[in-house]
């Protein structure tokens, strides 16, 4: 367990999750359940079995470093690496992977100079979004314990896939290849192809198929394999970090990083790497997740009433109202009448009524505000 890592990637906006979702205040810092607990405590108990909390890293922007060490109090300031810009999940990882390579170097006594080809850079490494919601732990714990197993035998990248539902747009797809490894009691299939949102027609041929997963967004790999496919498909974001490398964990990260992250290109992993790279695999898996991208993901997930209206952390009073959404502040009441199929979110100083089927549009809304009103209501 020692040799095991995680990196929660904890620096979005959530804009699709306005007004509740707010830019000194994002949807992973928030409790939408009423549980007492934000989707990033949530996300960091969920490894606290599989991980030690010393070997738990959270990288951000800058500006949430007090809100994530106020949330997580047993982490130390160091645990939270700060972007001081926002460039995707590849310089977010690329950031991650030079510092966990100063800490096991540190642990271990080895030189500043030691080589990424060297055995005892070991460490299996798991990074997850802050944002997801997982029904089933158990059964995420012992996919990720065959994850870190799988990883430490092969050089090969994995990610986590969910076979889907229902013909989804709003995801990413894994298309399967016919070539597997197998583990104690999983089938690793190794990655055919990677399709960005499909259009409906696609996705539906994509679920009739049974070929195809959605993509998590949760990865699983060894250090020195993952810094060795930066190396061949985006040399031009690790070298931002390479010399640099043996300041990871000294007085002088911050202001290395300060300098040299914000000339990263804007790039995900996926298009990056996975896309480019041939020893990529995927492990099928059933946990019972959500990514929570918007409110209608979340009305999914949540308890409806005999007439599909769910209700969170408010009452709420429905006439004549089918399949709606209503969340306010805890002890405000609703009185909905002749509703339909709309998400009601107020928080804060913002009442937002919006159709389910349009909520595409609330990143528009935002931009509209932020205009219209100065940045008063973002």
């Amino acid at each position: 367990m020692k040799n095991n890592y995680c990196v929660i990637m904890a620096g979005g906006i959530g804009s699709r999750f306005w007004p509740a979702s707010r830019n000194n205040r994002p949807k992973q810092f928030l409790d939408f359940f009423g549980t007492g607990h934000s989707l990033l405590q949530m996300t960091v108990d969920r490894f606290r079995p599989l991980v030690p909390i010393e070997n738990v890293l959270i990288v951000t922007n800058v500006l949430y470093k007090d809100l994530i060490l106020e949330q997580i109090p047993d982490l130390k300031p160091e645990q939270v690496l700060c972007e001081p810009a926002r460039r995707n999940t590849a310089p977010c990882i690329a950031y991650a992977i030079a510092h966990i390579k100063g800490m096991v170097r540190q642990r271990t006594g080895l030189g500043e100079e030691v080589s990424w080809d060297d055995d005892r850079l070991n460490a299996n490494i798991v990074v997850s979004p802050s944002d997801h919601l997982i029904l089933h732990e158990n059964q995420f714990r012992k996919t990720i314990r065959t994850s870190f197993a799988f990883v430490e035998k092969h050089d090969s990248l994995l990610t986590l896939g969910m076979k889907p539902s229902r013909p989804e747009t709003g995801y990413g797809y894994i298309q399967l290849s016919n070539q597997t490894i197998n583990m104690v009691d999983s089938d690793i299939y190794k990655v055919r192809a990677f399709t960005e949102k499909p259009n409906r027609e696609l996705a539906e041929v994509f679920l009739k198929s049974g070929e195809f997963l959605w993509n998590s967004g949760i990865f699983i790999w060894n250090l020195r394999t993952i810094r060795h496919a930066f190396a061949e498909f985006l040399p031009e974001v690790v070298d931002k970090f390479m010399p640099g490398e043996k300041l990871m964990g000294t007085a002088e990260e911050e202001a290395y990083i300060q300098d040299k992250f914000p000339s990263c290109p804007n790039i995900s992993i996926d298009y990056g790497i996975l896309e480019k790279s041939k020893n990529v695999y995927v492990l099928p898996s059933d946990f019972g997740w959500s990514d929570l991208g918007t409110w209608g993901s979340l009305y999914e997930l949540s308890e409806k009433d005999e007439q599909g209206n769910a209700t969170l952390k408010c009452h709420a009073t429905y006439y004549d109202s089918h399949n709606n959404m209503v969340t306010l502040p805890e002890g405000h009441l609703a009185v909905v009448k002749g509703l339909d199929d709309y998400i009601v979110a107020e928080a804060d100083d913002v009442l937002l009524i919006c159709p389910k089927g349009e909520e595409q549009q609330i990143r528009e809304f935002v931009t509209d505000a932020e205009i219209d009103y100065k940045g008063r209501y973002n």
